[in-house]
């Protein structure tokens, strides 16, 4: 089925001319990135961290993940930010609220959660169990869709990073 720029929801109809339904995909993924940025930053300031940006939620998320210290090659890696210096603000800003701890391993500087950071990320946990879990497992969301949704937005990635080097070489 083709969708036509008349029927597709977009944010440019400038940029729509071509292919409507990748505009239609991209206008979703602003709304959606931004709500939930928007729900990380409430979430975490229930569970007790109010001035936390969603970089950082991210940033402190990914370094309890599975108990083991991170690089900051590493976490910059796993979550697809080229730029270095804004998790690197991330982790001293938590650093700073004793959420998160580092250690020099030779040359290496190894990050991890501090008691009082893994106590916040329990609470945030928490909540977002009472909060989103419950409404998702309830929503027809739950369902095959969102196991290939993820899919879809991974390989979305992929491409959507293709066409920046791309955008480089131009």
């Amino acid at each position: 089925m083709s969708v036509s720029l008349r029927d597709a929801i977009v944010s440019s109809a400038h940029l729509a001319t071509s292919a409507p339904q990748l505009s239609e995909v991209e206008f979703g993924l602003i709304i959606a990135s931004h709500a939930f940025n928007r729900w990380m930053v409430r979430c975490m300031a229930c569970a007790g961290l109010p001035d936390l940006t969603s970089l950082d939620i991210l940033v402190l998320n990914h370094v309890f993940h599975r108990g083991r210290g991170k690089k900051l090659a590493d976490i910059c890696f796993t979550l697809n930010v080229e730029d270095t210096h804004l998790v690197n603000y991330s982790l001293k800003k938590l650093e700073r609220l004793g959420v998160v701890q580092s250690a020099k391993t030779g040359k290496e500087v190894i990050y991890t959660t501090t008691d009082a950071g893994a106590a916040a990320i329990q609470r945030y946990a928490e909540v977002r169990e009472q909060c989103l879990v419950k409404s998702f497992i309830d929503s027809p969301a739950a369902d095959d869709a969102s196991h290939q949704l993820a899919n879809t937005l991974r390989a979305l990635s992929g491409l959507y990073d293709q066409a920046a080097r791309a955008a480089t070489s131009l």
